[in-house]
């Protein structure tokens, strides 16, 4: 049985990502549990004193909790599955720290949310939200773009840098999701410098070993930025889903951050999901 979480604000975008994931899990046994935080910050004295006659648990919980048990019912209604379990949660927290609380508390394994990147600066592909989780909770993570519609990851596309593994924790938990959904994975080994490195160097062998019955496909790419090299590939080829492996001072941080994401971001319209290794 999986353990999804599902991350929630009430807005059309995290709603939209909820129902890739019900759709993108619709043949295995899932419990997802939905998430909403709220900052205790947003609640002044005034506000539990004009409720002077409440416990500060209605005060500040139980309205936000029907809200989100109302939510559920009519994703339980929509995706009439036998396999699926929901169960809601509401937490007073930041969001880093109430996702790593119930990853311990549930198994998580893998988080759903949608890009919280509409903030008015368009360049920008993730918000501040879907940054701090990747960054900070230790968890398979799935971002889906705003407006995105569900499709099956038919090919996903996995970039690599110069440290990256293919026999890494994080490669064989994509294996494994690859296998799983039948994909076809597009692999692009990125050299920008046109050095030899020694993973590059094991890369053969490893998808000799991982790959061999697999579709596939792998590319040398040399002298060409990473964020260059994604988005020429993601025109020219019909990818569903990006795959990136992630570890401090990653390809993630070369790719999404800086001035890289200014380039690359707008051409980034498919869910990307991160393996940390």
């Amino acid at each position: 049985m999986k353990q999804v979480l599902l991350l929630t604000d009430f807005s059309k975008n995290s709603k939209n990502a909820i129902n890739y994931a019900l759709q993108l899990f619709e043949k295995q046994t899932c419990v997802f549990y939905v998430l909403n935080t709220q900052k205790t910050s947003r609640y002044t004295t005034s506000d539990l004193i004009s409720n002077s006659n409440s416990s500060v648990y209605d005060s500040l919980v139980k309205k936000t909790k029907q809200k989100l048990d109302k939510y559920v019912k009519t994703l339980e209604t929509k995706f009439q599955n036998e396999s699926y379990l929901f169960e809601s949660i509401v937490d007073y927290d930041s969001l880093p720290e109430a996702i790593n609380q119930i990853i311990q508390i549930k198994k998580i394994e893998l988080i759903v949310m949608g890009t919280n990147g509409a903030t008015g600066a368009k360049e920008v592909v993730f918000g501040s939200n879907t940054l701090q989780v990747i960054r900070k909770v230790d968890c398979t993570t799935l971002a889906i773009p705003e407006g995105f519609n569900f499709r099956k990851p038919k090919n996903i596309l996995l970039p690599l840098d110069m440290t990256d593994s293919l026999s890494s924790r994080g490669f064989l938990k994509l294996h494994k999701f690859v296998k799983k959904h039948k994909s076809n994975l597009h692999i692009l080994r990125i050299n920008p410098k046109n050095e030899t490195s020694k993973e590059e160097k094991k890369d053969l062998e490893n998808i000799d070993n991982l790959l061999k019955n697999k579709s596939h496909t792998y590319h040398k790419i040399s002298n060409v930025p990473i964020h260059f090299t994604v988005d020429s590939y993601l025109q020219t080829n019909n990818i569903d889903l990006v795959t990136l492996l992630v570890q401090k001072e990653s390809a993630f941080e070369r790719f999404f951050g800086g001035s890289s994401t200014k380039k690359i971001s707008q051409d980034l319209k498919v869910p990307l999901l991160i393996f940390h290794s």
